[in-house]
């Protein structure tokens, strides 16, 4: 009875996640339903222009993987995180970036069920828009 119970609550889980995952804009960007040209590419992120940028430079940078929000990075996200700010480092050296803010959204504030990384940079930031 006990195995049965584990297993229909590990099923559940799995069965939640892909319905996320399906519906999740950025998991459609990263699997290529949605077009987009990337800033930078790696195994495990994908950079790309905000489709409503807030300033002259307005990247997203984003895991393959699925993670939620902030408020569920764990442990088995640990890589996922630092090659985010992997990739940070790279646009901002490719990109010849002096100054910039990093934001992470969480909550309400949290457009895209998906963590991402705001990277903005420039002379105006429009922060009702962020």
């Amino acid at each position: 009875m006990i195995k049965k119970v584990k297993f229909f609550a590990k099923e559940a889980v799995l069965r939640a996640r892909y319905i996320m995952e399906k519906d999740c804009l950025f998991c459609k960007i990263i699997a290529g339903e949605i077009k987009t040209e990337p800033v930078l590419e790696t195994e495990s992120v994908l950079a790309f222009n905000d489709v409503n940028p807030v300033a002259d430079v307005h990247i997203l940078i984003v895991p393959k993987r699925h993670i939620d929000s902030v408020l569920t990075i764990n442990k088995e996200n640990t890589e996922d995180i630092m090659d985010m700010y992997s990739a940070l480092q790279k646009i901002v050296k490719n990109k010849n970036i002096e100054a910039f803010r990093l934001t992470i959204n969480g909550g309400k504030f949290q457009h895209v069920g998906h963590l991402h990384m705001h990277l903005i940079s420039g002379k105006k930031v429009d922060w009702k828009k962020l």
